[in-house]
């Protein structure tokens, strides 16, 4: 594939599939770990869906790690600049792991603390930490796997990382069951045993996407030069996937927020909209293989100066995204308390999960111009604009619905109707932004019209 001459359709369809595939065995693996703990207990399904917010710092760190690598390394190729190309990649892994140090000590001091701010009770926090005492004690394989993955990505290669996804998610199938209920010589670790097959899984990752690595012709070409730190390389990589994980840790907060309005109804009813959540995932996975497609695609043409293209990308994949979220918004409204009862048999629990998808379901389609707006910004160079309209989404939004909700008293479903009145707010004003951003800033610069 060449980024930067191939028909724009053709070639996020190229790039989006696998990497849709990839991350649908990403949150699969997520699924599995839900349906697994709901086999312990409706306690432990509480606990784990209470992690959420905790662990997605991790997966917020791991976002900015992923796009800073992939928009550098990326605009550095479109530039055909072979040295900034090296000093990006081996400073991304320095990188990685100096911010995998930072949040393993973050996550092992706080998370206790943040388990009985959302209301947890006793139980529920000594479950949750279980897994989540794990699951940071091993984050920097996280990090250097998907810093490892960032030339991969930069170079167009989204089939190696969905090879590794699916995998991994292989793995922990079948090491979730042994781990949590003991097989053998192997003792039951209960929901322990869930952050245990984790990290097997991810080490497992690592090793292949280092190997992989090892085997590209530019990384053959690095020398000593290029393992020398340097302050403007970090300099960079800093500014560009800081302000990204720091508003993507947002959507942690507006986790816990729903958390705890939601608790008030019982934790029951936040196992329910946790399994819920996870349906909402998996359904989201198409978006998130277009932005994947589309911030690789961008980079690079951004690079090159071939404005044309960046525009045709973008609105090509908001139109891809939309088609598939008003069909999987129907298919969800339709199939919800199906979908619930995979999960737990406990009617409360599924009845909770019931209602959220519901109207879960009319918010879908609000989606697309939110992450694909956001990777178009990284793309970019531009995270600071990623950062602002993750702000609002993610910290005002989930702020003004809550207190709305408390003062008015609202029950679960006017909490969650809210929520969707004021997604499509945001995602109509900012596709707004956007267009007024393209006739502002790209149609006024000089373009390289696509041949």
């Amino acid at each position: 594939m060449d980024l930067l001459k191939d028909n724009i359709p053709k070639l996020v369809r190229k790039l989006a599939v696998p990497a849709m595939v990839g991350t649908l065995f990403q949150t699969l693996y997520n699924v599995v770990d839900t349906f697994f703990a709901g086999k312990i207990s409706p306690e432990a399904l509480s606990a784990l869906s209470k992690s959420f917010p905790i662990y997605f710092i991790i997966i917020a760190t791991s976002i900015g790690v992923t796009v800073a690598g992939t928009s550098l390394i990326g605009n550095s190729i479109g530039e055909k600049d072979n040295k900034k190309t090296l000093n990006y990649f081996s400073h991304i892994i320095y990188y990685g792991i100096l911010i995998s140090i930072f949040i393993t000590f973050l996550g092992l001091y706080l998370s206790e603390r943040v388990f009985f701010l959302m209301g947890s009770t006793e139980e529920v926090a000594y479950l949750g930490l279980e897994y989540t005492n794990i699951i940071y004690s091993g984050s920097f394989l996280f990090i250097l796997v998907v810093s490892l993955n960032s030339l991969l990505h930069a170079e167009g290669d989204t089939k190696t990382y969905r090879n590794v996804l699916v995998l991994s998610f292989l793995l922990n199938v079948i090491l979730n069951p042994i781990l949590i209920f003991g097989f053998l010589f192997i003792p039951a670790f209960g929901v322990k045993g869930i952050g245990i097959a984790t990290i097997i899984s991810q080490l497992v990752s690592f090793l292949i996407i280092l190997f992989k690595v090892f085997k590209n012709e530019r990384v053959r070409n690095i020398t000593n030069e290029y393992l020398v730190p340097k302050f403007l390389f970090f300099k960079n990589i800093f500014f560009q996937s800081m302000p990204i994980s720091v508003s993507i840790c947002g959507y942690a907060l507006a986790a816990a927020i729903i958390f705890t309005y939601v608790g008030q109804s019982g934790e029951y009813a936040v196992a329910g909209y946790g399994v819920g959540t996870r349906i909402e995932q998996v359904v989201l996975l198409p978006i998130l293989g277009i932005n994947t497609a589309i911030i690789s695609i961008i980079a690079q043409n951004y690079g090159a100066n071939n404005l044309v293209r960046i525009k045709e990308t973008y609105f090509t994949a908001i139109k891809y995204a939309f088609i598939i979220m008003v069909t999987a918004g129907a298919l969800v409204f339709l199939s919800a308390s199906v979908i619930t009862s995979f999960f737990s048999s406990d009617p409360e629990v599924i009845e909770y999960g019931k209602r959220y998808l519901k109207i879960s379901a009319f918010v879908l389609p609000a989606y697309p111009v939110f992450f694909l707006s956001n990777g178009f910004f990284m793309a970019l160079k531009k995270s600071e604009n990623a950062m602002i309209s993750n702000f609002f989404r993610n910290v005002l939004n989930p702020i003004a619905v809550f207190y709305i909700a408390k003062y008015i008293n609202a029950s679960f479903e006017t909490f969650f109707w809210l929520w969707v009145g004021i997604n499509w707010f945001f995602s109509i004003s900012y596709f707004l932004i956007i267009i007024y951003y393209f006739k502002l800033k790209l149609n006024k610069s000089s373009a390289v019209v696509q041949p």
